[in-house]
């Protein structure tokens, strides 16, 4: 998305949700959605075909230590 596509996205997303959103907290909220459609561009590069299918079960791993 551009800044202008994210900016009347949040714009009309305030509007809808009847959002005051305040002028000091709107450029952060502006860079989490450049950050969001960011993400969601590399998401969408991954090539999938008809086979692919979901996960049946997630099971998150913690993180290793470091080693010294």
């Amino acid at each position: 998305m551009t800044p202008k596509q994210i900016e009347a996205y949040v714009d009309a997303a305030a509007a809808a949700l009847d959002l005051r959103l305040r002028p000091d907290h709107r450029a952060g909220v502006l860079r989490y959605f450049e950050l969001a459609a960011e993400f969601a561009a590399v998401v969408e590069a991954v090539p999938l075909s008809p086979h692919d299918e979901t996960a049946v079960h997630f099971s998150p791993v913690p993180p290793t230590e470091p080693r010294e």
